[in-house]
């Protein structure tokens, strides 16, 4: 079949890398790990408090170590042994995972404590994630690469979709409850740090920049000139910041479905249902020109779909608008870093793609603050449908205010899919 035609996942990094195989399922697994305890925490905060902004306020926890040392993760990665900075932080992340079941089986039932722990989780995934993402380049050669991020965006795609839904059966059945949670998810390491641990060694080179205040400032100035990059970012920042109610997913699943935590599993495996399939049949997107207007459009849809979330009526119609929501959100990852990677000299990437792991990962920490916060003073049905629509207004005030971002339009023998941001490219614990 031609190229063109292709809609499937090529699979041939798995089957001629040996080392990209036991990196993509030792980081598969892991990840899957990973969502078992971000389900556990939500869950535990809730069951403590029985309040959406003390679930917000896990945003904070997240939030301020990642902007404050997600930026700095760029030039450290440029200058340190890849290969070993991400070893040290994945053993580190395995011990606060290990310290999560611990506080768990003692019932300590202490806010502040776990507060702590995913501040920790945080700053350490600041600095693993742009690390990872400097991994399937140096593995594949240039003609599988894209075949390469479009797996790694997969395995993004199979741990939002199977790790809530595993956390919801094990919250549910197990006598263990939550304690298993936090106990697979630090058995899980063992798996990513068996993948990386078989990497070849990667240093850094020679003319890295030093990191520090000088470089960071650099990274910025460039984004703020360019109005076609600042436009992507504020897009993501609007589709985070308005559109994304997880911090209510626990309160709506009380007040519809019984508090079940089997529903609640199913919510965020919805959203990871309609992204693997679109991650899984995304061939046609790269034959998109205008991508500044596309990606207002898929900002667009993810804010409809959570308005319709607010207010669907029935199970099966809200994980379907979920499902709609996790489906745009793959294409705007894919047209935000189409664009990062067309307009971004080679000199300025590792800082660009630092700031925009801190824009993705901050603008959904900061999102679940807003939607914690706003629930609490009204209620978790009209914090949804609020956020779900100033989302697509603010996509069409960007659209207004950034013109050259929504002419935007990629140079015929551009690759739309040459670069995946780093959330997706190299799924990490979060």
């Amino acid at each position: 079949m031609p190229d063109r035609f292709r809609l499937l996942a090529d699979v041939t990094p798995l089957r001629d890398s040996a080392a990209f195989r036991r990196l993509w399922v030792g980081t598969t697994l892991s990840s899957v790990g990973g969502a078992l305890t971000s389900f556990a925490v939500i869950l535990q905060v809730y069951d403590l408090t029985r309040s959406t902004l003390a679930v917000g306020v896990i945003a904070v926890a997240q939030m301020v170590p990642t902007l404050a040392v997600g930026l700095l993760g760029g030039p450290v990665t440029d200058t340190t042994d890849r290969r070993k900075l991400v070893l040290v932080t994945s053993s580190c992340l395995a011990a606060v995972s290990a310290a999560l079941a611990a506080q768990a089986f003692a019932g300590l039932r202490v806010l502040w404590l776990l507060y702590a722990l995913v501040a920790v989780q945080s700053s350490l995934v600041a600095v693993d994630r742009p690390a990872r993402s400097t991994f399937v380049p140096s593995l594949l050669p240039s003609s599988q690469l894209t075949a390469g991020l479009a797996l790694n965006r997969l395995s993004f795609q199979i741990m939002m979709t199977g790790g809530p839904a595993l956390a919801g059966v094990i919250a549910a059945s197990s006598h263990l409850g939550l304690r298993a949670c936090y106990l697979l998810d630090a058995v899980s390491f063992t798996a990513a740090l068996y993948g990386v641990a078989r990497l070849p060694v990667m240093r850094p080179k020679a003319d890295a920049p030093r990191p520090g205040p000088r470089a960071i400032v650099e990274g910025f100035s460039f984004i703020r000139r360019s109005q076609v990059l600042a436009g992507a970012f504020l897009a993501d920042l609007n589709a985070t910041i308005f559109g994304l109610p997880i911090a209510l997913f626990p309160a709506i699943n009380a007040e519809r479905f019984g508090g079940n935590p089997r529903t609640l599993g199913l919510f965020t495996a919805a959203i990871g249902v309609g992204g693997l399939v679109s991650a899984a049949f995304s061939g046609p997107v790269r034959h998109v020109a205008r991508q500044g207007r596309a990606m207002l459009c898929t900002v667009a849809v993810w804010g409809a779909a959570f308005a319709g979330f607010a207010i669907a009526p029935g199970l099966w119609l809200t994980l379907s608008l979920l499902a709609v929501a996790g489906g745009a959100d793959t294409f705007t990852v894919i047209f935000r870093g189409a664009i990062a990677a067309a307009v971004t000299p080679d000199q300025l990437r590792g800082r660009v793609l630092a700031a925009d792991y801190a824009v993705g990962a901050g603008g959904g920490q900061l999102g679940n603050l807003e939607a914690g916060a706003l629930g609490s003073l009204t209620s978790p049905t009209i914090s949804a449908l609020a956020g779900g629509l100033v989302t697509i207004a603010g996509a069409i005030v960007i659209g207004l205010t950034l013109p050259v971002f929504n002419r935007y339009c990629r140079q015929p023998d551009s690759d739309p899919h040459s670069v995946v941001s780093p959330p997706a490219a190299v799924p990490a614990k979060t």
